[in-house]
């Protein structure tokens, strides 16, 4: 097995509210696993918490869509993207970032959870030891 290969928990605390996730094997992931910890300010999108984290990745196999609990990178913006339901952009029931994303990983259970979160509130993302 590669050094590094592994399984990459992380964990997202936003306020009161705090959960692990599953990166997935992309690069940019790699490249976010890298900088941790993150910390930034929420921003919201309908049913989405973005924020920009200062790096520069490019487009690797972006989705126009993406699922419940999906996390992301939204290049134009250098951010990173938890979705957990509908966006401004989204028609019927899918969940529609406002450009491509590269899909990073998943939340451990139910994403729901950052509904609770406002804009402004405090986020960190770091190892989960």
């Amino acid at each position: 097995m590669t050094p590094g290969a592994g399984p990459r928990t992380i964990r997202i605390t936003a306020g009161a509210v705090s959960a692990t996730a599953q990166l997935n094997a992309s690069r940019s992931a790699l490249s976010l696993w890298d900088a941790l910890p993150i910390e930034a300010k929420a921003q919201t999108w309908g049913d989405e918490i973005y924020f920009g984290i200062g790096i520069a990745i490019a487009a690797e196999s972006p989705r126009a869509t993406v699922d419940m609990g999906d996390l992301g990178y939204w290049p134009p913006g250098q951010a990173f993207c938890i979705f957990f339901g509908a966006t401004p952009a989204s028609e019927g029931d899918e969940i529609r970032p406002a450009s491509p994303v590269n899909v990073l990983g998943r939340v451990d259970g139910d994403a729901a959870v950052f509904k609770k979160v406002r804009a402004g509130t405090p986020v960190r993302i770091e190892r989960a030891s």
